[in-house]
């Protein structure tokens, strides 16, 4: 069981794609859910009726929208490489309008959900217009004077009310919103799935080289930047290790009198010094992280034995447990 589990957590780890699938449908879910379980209650007032039912219907698809782009990790990675600075590597429009448009796709479902439902639903939209019929097009209204229309028409929505009892033109008026909300709805689900359609199907008649080179590069930043979090994990861990180790060792004595026993350093420690890279101190390593962010090495392998400037300085540094101060870092791969 805990293999399989093992497996699925991989998958979704390499493929970014089908998390944002996944969460992206989590959200469409949800906000179905949501809108069913709450309970809906128009003010019934005619100066409120209209800002709740409108806050209604379009609130909660802000929120879900801004869900969205905060649970995708890519809008992270495309504000990133839009907001980095040029450095060795060239930014790749391409690439960053292939990012946002993959991001607000994802991140309009929820919304668009939510605003289909309520508008299928028809509560909202009475809500919100109900006080803006034509009293003249109904009978129970005509005789009324203006003030009793606005009153009357804002408790469209409420059917329990007194005022509701013996009109019946509260049903009319209920009907036509319903039913135009309805429309509405049904054409803003048609319109969306043509556009999916035509997206679907047109896509092979523009140029596939470009869209295959957007999503790979795409894919590749992605990629790249959770490799460097790793590395820079697994460095984090070595170098926690190697400072317990050098505290342990100056406080040798005081631990022998408390009959502690010590670490020994020897291949394994060296096999660790070599995991470090000759990154041993806080300055190095603070170097290291600044010229990753401002000089990204260009996307040429064929330059990896090319010295990166960080490298020229590296001779520079002393490191933190060797008295030499000849020694270099291994040189970067560009990619």
């Amino acid at each position: 069981m805990m293999d399989r589990f093992r497996m699925i957590f991989q998958y979704f780890q390499s493929n970014s794609e089908s998390v944002m699938n996944g969460i992206c449908g989590l959200l469409t879910l949800a906000s179905i859910k949501m809108y069913t379980c709450i309970e809906f209650s128009c003010p019934c007032l005619p100066q409120y009726n209209m800002a709740y039912g409108l806050g209604i219907m379009f609130v909660p698809p802000i929120a879900l929208f801004l869900c969205g782009l905060i649970l995708n990790r890519q809008s992270l990675v495309m504000l990133e490489e839009w907001s980095r600075p040029q450095g060795r590597r060239k930014k790749d429009l391409a690439v960053i309008r292939y990012l946002c448009s993959s991001i607000m796709q994802r991140a309009m479902v929820a919304p668009a959900a939510w605003i289909i439902v309520t508008l299928l639903d028809g509560k909202c939209l009475i809500c919100a217009f109900s006080g803006s019929m034509d009293p003249e097009n109904f009978v129970d209204f005509a005789s009324a004077s203006p003030v009793q229309v606005q009153q009357l028409l804002a408790k469209v929505p409420c059917k329990d009310e007194e005022l509701m009892r013996n009109n019946t033109s509260h049903k009319a008026v209920s009907s036509y919103l319903r039913c135009w909300s309805q429309a509405l709805g049904w054409s803003i689900l048609l319109i969306l799935i043509i556009a999916a359609f035509l997206a679907r199907w047109l896509r092979p008649c523009f140029n596939q080289a470009a869209l295959m080179q957007a999503r790979h590069w795409s894919n590749y930043i992605d990629i790249e930047q959770k490799i460097f979090e790793e590395t820079c994990c697994e460095h984090s861990r070595l170098f926690a290790h190697k400072c317990i180790l050098h505290f342990f060792e100056s406080m040798r004595q005081e631990i022998k009198l408390h009959s502690f026993s010590l670490p020994r350093q020897g291949k394994g420690t060296e096999g660790e010094e070599d995991l470090l890279r000759g990154i041993t101190d806080q300055d190095q390593v603070n170097k290291l992280l600044k010229t990753w962010y401002y000089e990204k090495p260009p996307l040429d392998v064929s330059k990896a034995t090319q010295r990166h400037p960080l490298g020229q300085e590296r001779s520079s540094l002393p490191r933190a447990d060797s008295p030499r101060t000849g020694s270099q870092f291994p040189q970067h791969s560009d990619v």
